[in-house]
């Protein structure tokens, strides 16, 4: 049980990584900062799946907080990156 436990956060990790693309692959444009803001997002996203691991348990909740807004953050860095793409095409 303690190993499914540990296994889950993984392949939430593994999941919101291949469900939210890098800012700079959307569209034909490149957005250096926002995929930079994306990977620094997506590592501490990682450290978080980290801790949590090393802790062995959930933080009181924060840490899987913390996990939500930085998917939050990973969905607003792609509109980002949309909306750029859009107003360029203009």
């Amino acid at each position: 049980m303690k190993l499914l436990l540990c296994a889950i956060p993984l392949v939430l990790a593994a999941s919101a990584a291949l469900a939210d693309p890098p800012a700079d692959n959307v569209g034909r444009h490149h957005h250096p900062n926002l995929a930079a803001a994306q990977r620094l997002s997506t590592q501490a996203f990682e450290k978080i799946v980290a801790a949590q691991k090393a802790n062995e348990f959930d933080l009181g909740g924060h840490a899987q907080k913390a996990k939500d807004l930085l998917d939050e953050v990973n969905r607003e860095l792609k509109a980002a990156a949309e909306t750029a793409n859009v107003e360029h095409r203009k």
